[in-house]
């Protein structure tokens, strides 16, 4: 029942079903089984769901607990009911206690002071349990395996983290893709689909998702099918209960029905307030060819193909920086590269991360870099890295904050932690004032600078903007691309110049609409059949003269000297 989750399920039966069912392999080598494992991720990626499964594969014993169920108001009662459950537990090894939220029964003692009393003295009944579960303890030597699952392990005590008591753990992150299309099908190998229904396909659509989200969109499926067919029952003026079983093997759940459902389903990761992939591909940039290309070496193919770099004995790229004058594509070459390589993306804009308290934007760039891990393989993109990474020393200082914020940044991207597959792209129009430390080997040591646009690039742009634009076949995108008006034109005043453009025709709309709403008494006079003048008549499609008017109110963002800047800069 567990799909896309292989190596998990390796990990699971060495660590838990190997102790449980041959203990004397462990007592003839003379070592202790492991006592506890942790499982950590985020919610829904199926923590419950394995240790449920694994107790039910081995047929043992299993004691499964939330934590706050061993929370009690009297004084000594939560203490002594963890003692009755690992009692309970050993009286009837070989057994599997699964502890459920273990965040929440033992945080950190070293916080909240004299006030959270209770608490410290459960993580200590819960330290001192755990060290009093050896083999020798129990009937006939048998094992118990303490399982504990938690989507914050920061917080819990350290001291539980330790040898010896929950120190083995398991990483349950977001499915890639091709996990994604091991978990559709198990999930809808029960269903009626129809031949049309693609898991490849449906995969790719569902970046971001954890098991549970792709278990509900399942469901939202199924019930998008079951509307589609009452309406289509009704409309023959029958009931589906009228149906006889020979008709009723008609009816699937189709690929459409999926299609639709997929914007009903929210991914978790983008209820924490991460992006998913974004949904920009090559075809909408329509320029940068040779900035694509240095991506596509630095990013993409390390995604698709690390086996090629391990053959070579090559590290994997860990950083790219993208610099140069705004509105030239640097954030959309950034999301362009995660959607063609089907990984996750998580976008953080610099000032994001800054808190006031102390500690606190640390926390916010570990955690970032934490769970890119757990969404690994995952391109994390820093917006505005300037604001987040400004060179040390300086005289602003803020109290220190910019320098811990980038001394932690530093520690991330230095390896010290592993990235697994976790490639890290800036973006800044102000190079020259982040610290140069960022910018080493090893770091985000590929610099690719993203120029303003040439003409025939600004030809491909406005074609690749305007593709789903009504324009009048007068309209010459070359013509206007290379023109001397569009000179310095970046990206985003190419897209500023579509926008004007259609502003205009609107504003002609307008005005129309106005001169025939208030017809004059000779208007009133004349027949309606030969002077009729309705403002929906006017076609609306965007000409020639509509672009001159939008010439005269897009100045191009870049100036000629920040512009010589820049070119210094290269």
């Amino acid at each position: 029942d567990l799909g896309g989750m292989e190596d998990v399920i390796t990990q699971i039966r060495q660590l838990v079903e190997y102790p449980l069912v041959r203990p004397e392999l462990y007592r003839h080598l003379g070592v202790d089984p492991p006592r506890g494992v942790l499982l950590r991720g985020p919610p829904g990626c199926g923590k419950t769901h394995l240790a449920n499964s694994i107790a039910g594969q081995l047929n043992i014993p299993y004691f499964r607990v939330s934590s706050p169920e061993l929370v009690s108001g009297m004084s000594g009662e939560s203490e002594a009911r963890i003692r009755e459950l690992f009692q309970a537990a050993s009286d009837s090894a070989p057994a599997i206690i699964f502890m459920d939220e273990l965040d929440a029964i033992a945080p950190k003692r070293s916080d909240g002071g004299s006030s959270r009393g209770m608490e410290k003295r459960m993580v200590a009944q819960l330290l001192t349990c755990l060290d009093m579960l050896q083999p020798k303890n129990n009937r006939q030597g048998a094992t118990v395996i303490v399982m504990g699952a938690t989507n914050r392990p920061d917080s819990i005590d350290p001291a539980l983290r330790r040898a010896g008591r929950f120190d083995k753990e398991i990483l349950m992150g977001v499915p890639d893709e091709e996990a994604r299309i091991g978990i559709l099908r198990t999930m809808t190998k029960t269903m009626k689909v129809s031949g049309d229904f693609d898991l490849k396909v449906l995969a790719r659509m569902t970046p971001g998702y954890v098991g549970a989200d792709i278990r509900s969109l399942t469901k939202e499926a199924a019930a998008i099918a079951i509307n589609r067919i009452f309406k289509e029952q009704l409309n023959d003026q029958r009931l589906p209960s009228d149906m006889i079983e020979d008709e009723m093997e008609f009816l699937h759940i189709t690929m459409q029905d999926f299609l639709e459902a997929i914007p009903h389903v929210q991914p978790s990761s983008k209820r924490e307030g991460f992006a998913t992939v974004p949904d920009v591909s090559w075809d909408e940039i329509g320029a940068l060819s040779s900035v694509r290309e240095e991506l596509t070496l630095s990013v993409l193919e390390p995604i698709r193909n690390p086996e090629k770099f391990k053959a070579l004995g090559i590290p994997l790229p860990a950083g790219v920086m993208l610099y140069g004058p705004p509105g030239c594509g640097k954030t959309l070459l950034a999301k362009a590269i995660a959607n063609e390589s089907g990984a996750n993306f998580i976008s953080v804009k610099g000032p994001e991360l800054l808190d006031k308290y102390v500690g606190e934007s640390e926390r916010s760039v570990r955690l970032v870099f934490e769970r890119a891990r757990a969404s690994a393989p995952c391109v994390v993109f820093f917006d505005e890295l300037d604001s987040l990474c400004p060179k040390r020393g300086g005289d602003g200082g803020g109290g220190g904050v910019s320098e811990r914020v980038v001394n932690q940044l530093l520690t991330e991207m230095d390896g010290l932690e592993s990235r697994r597959s976790v490639f890290v792209i800036g973006a800044t129009n102000r190079p020259e004032l982040i610290d140069p430390a960022m910018m080493r080997p090893g770091r985000l040591d590929k610099l690719l600078y993203v120029p303003l646009p040439e003409p025939n690039d600004r030809v491909s742009i406005l074609k690749a903007l305007s593709c789903s634009m009504s324009l009048s076949p007068e309209v010459d995108l070359h013509k206007i691309g290379t023109s001397l008006q569009a000179e310095g034109y970046s990206g985003a005043d190419c897209a500023a110049l579509l926008r004007e453009a259609g502003l205009a025709v609107m504003k002609e709309f307008h005005d129309n609409s106005k001169s025939t709403a208030r017809p004059n008494k000779d208007d009133l006079e004349e027949d309606d059949d030969d002077k009729k003048n309705d403002a929906s008549s006017f076609p609306l499609c965007i000409s020639p003269r509509h672009f001159n008017y939008a010439f005269d109110h897009v100045v191009p963002s870049v100036s000629r000297k920040d512009h010589a800047r820049y070119l210094r800069m290269r």
